[in-house]
Order: C-alpha cells, then structure tokens, then sequence
C-alpha cells in the first residue's frame, strides 16, 4: 500500500486540496489503486495550535510516505521582522532539508484556449513549453544570516552559500530531463559578480561532458529575466539557483496566464517528492470559491508520473484539465468577461468538471 501525506496548509489551502482530494478519491477507487492518505497541518496553522510550523510527528509521517500533496502556507496573519517568530514558510524550508528534496520542476506551458488571458502576445508565446529546475536546497535560504547592531547602524546579511554536490545533482537531473525533451539546457546565474555563480557555472560545465548530446547555453539571470517574456519559446529546460529559480519561475507563470496554473514538484534521487502549486495562500480571497485548483490538481498529476509512476494517469488527469478549458471554464483569475465562449466558475465546480472529463 502506498501512503500519501495530504497537507491543506493555510489561507485558500484547504478549499483547493479538497477538490484534489475529491479528483483522488475518484481515480483511487475507479483504478483500484493501493493507495491510502492522511491529513496534516503545517505551516500558520500549525504555528496557531503547537506554536511551531512544522511538528516533529508531520515530519516523520512525511518521511513515512511515498510523497506529499501540499496546498499553501503563510499569510499575513503570522507576518513578522523578528527573526525569533516562527514563519509559516520555515515548514517549507525544513521539509525540503530534512527530506532531502533538492529540485524543484515548474513547468510552464501554455494551453491554447488561455493564450489571450496571458499579458504576452499571442505569437510570443503559443506552444510554450518550459521546464523549471531550480535548486532547492542551498542559496540564501540556508545560508548563514544576522543583524549587527553597531554606534547605532542596523546591518543585515544573508550567506548566499553553494556546495559542489548541491550544484552537480541539479545540473545532472536537469541534464537526464532534457535527454527525454528537446536536448536543450539553459544554466542561469551570475556569475560575472557572484562567487557561489561562477562555481554553479564551473561544475555545470563538468557535469555536461558526460551528456554530449545535449547543448548547454549559459546565461545571466539579469539577461534571462528579460528573454523569457521577450523571447520564451528560446527555452527548453532552465536549470537555476534556488533564489534566482524562485524569481524567474514566478516571472514565467505569467506567460502562462496565471500563476494559479502552475504546478511543482520537489524531488530527490528516488522520486520521492512534494507536490504543490507554486502560487501562494491568497488569504485575501480565502473561503470564497475564487481559488484556481488547477494548479493544485496538476501538481497531483506530476505526483502520479514521478513518484507513483503512473504516467497514464497523470496524462490523464492533464488532457481533463485541457478539456476544461477548452470548453470555456474560468476561475476568477482567468476569467476574461470580454472573451466570447467562457463563463465563470467556483473552486468547486472546475474542480467537478475536470472529474466529469477523466475517463477510465
């Protein structure tokens, strides 16, 4: 029996997971598939009840499990400058050290029926189809950080620390993904100004000597920030640092519309992984069915091809959701009343509709 760790998290967390989990059910039980799941809480709800964003008994059911659906977490509620207040996002940051899961896959596409929802014009971006992998557990993240007090100056600094191996892994799964896609790879830093960069470019170098089939273009981040929304369709597979991939990965959700589409997955070596959208908790519209569970459900759907290995499902599972949208269903986000075809719909319903799609 396979066991999955469910985790709602905080803000519109809930109300998008228990669409996911309505899509779940009906797939475990149409497929007869060996796989039990339980519910967890972390990140400012768990901060409300144990004081502590991520409990000792969450981690090791998560260490427990073949993987991990996730929501969202934070919010302003539990926003704070004091460095000694638990941060709803520190759950995220230990479960990503503690379970060793250094990459993180964003893909970027666009679906033909949004290509007017997104601010890009049309002919820049139809066919999207991009591959995030941005290093998860290294950077300023993790770095060593402080506040100085001195003849009354405030100073903070933050570490932006890099190890060889953290960099060669990311390199060398990025390298293994793009052999399956178009053989291209962009490695994005900077490395004309930062140190921890020129060693990303150097061991990034090493590691493609043993994959001489695929083309390795290097780039700065600076430059990358404006070819995505200037020139996209130049990428395949983006291999980025931690913070840099946090920056420019939102910047391409964008191209697809809205970040509410995008969904993510945090792997290790044995595709064991975490599987969220990338968009945040939006507790400004929280319990009012306006939350696209798109980008939830399509993170179930990479948690079936990686992890679960049922790669039927997960295409299954994408070609309902194209399905979707092709007959003109929008959550608020991508809803555009001026665009002929479409109606508005609740969290709720497009999660019904990509259920009524899947066929088994």
């Amino acid at each position: 029996m396979d066991k999955l760790m469910v985790l709602p998290g905080d803000g519109i967390g809930p109300e998008i997971m228990d669409v996911t989990v309505d899509i779940l059910d009906y797939i475990i039980s149409k497929k007869n598939l060996k796989v039990e799941y339980e519910f967890g809480i972390l990140g400012g709800c768990s901060i409300d009840k144990y004081g502590i964003p991520l409990t000792d008994s969450v981690l090791e059911a998560c260490r427990q499990s073949k993987a991990i659906l996730l929501g969202a977490v934070g919010g302003p509620k539990w926003a704070s400058t004091d460095p000694a207040k638990p941060r709803p996002e520190d759950a995220l940051l230990k479960l990503r050290k503690e379970l060793g899961l250094y990459a993180n896959l964003r893909p970027i596409k666009v679906y033909d029926p949004l290509v007017s929802v997104s601010t890009i014009k049309e002919h820049v971006i139809k066919g999207i189809d991009i591959l995030f992998l941005r290093e998860l557990t290294g950077d300023v993240y993790f770095g060593k950080k402080e506040r100085i007090v001195k003849d009354g100056v405030v100073t903070a600094y933050d570490t932006m620390i890099y190890r060889d191996f953290e960099i060669e892994r990311a390199a060398r799964m990025a390298f293994e993904i793009a052999g399956s896609r178009s053989k291209k790879v962009t490695s994005v830093e900077k490395s004309n100004v930062v140190e921890s960069s020129r060693l990303w470019r150097e061991i990034t170098i090493k590691v493609h000597k043993d994959y001489p089939d695929i083309e390795l273009i290097h780039m700065y981040v600076d430059n990358a920030a404006m070819q995505l929304v200037r020139n996209p369709r130049q990428f395949d597979v983006i291999v980025i640092s931690n913070m840099f991939g946090d920056i420019l990965s939102d910047e391409a959700a964008m191209i697809a519309g809205s970040i509410g589409l995008i969904p993510s997955a945090s792997l290790r070596d044995d595709f064991f992984g975490l599987y969220e959208p990338i968009h945040g908790s939006a507790p400004d519209i929280a319990g009012q069915g306006k939350a696209n569970p798109l980008g939830t459900i399509l993170s179930m759907a990479m948690m079936f091809k990686y992890s679960f290995r049922q790669e039927e499902i997960a295409a299954m599972i994408e070609k309902a959701v194209n399905a979707v949208l092709e007959k003109g269903l929008r959550t608020s986000d991508i809803y555009d009343p001026a665009a002929g075809g479409s109606s508005l719909v609740n969290t709720k319903e497009m999660g019904a509709a990509v259920i009524a799609e899947i066929r088994i």
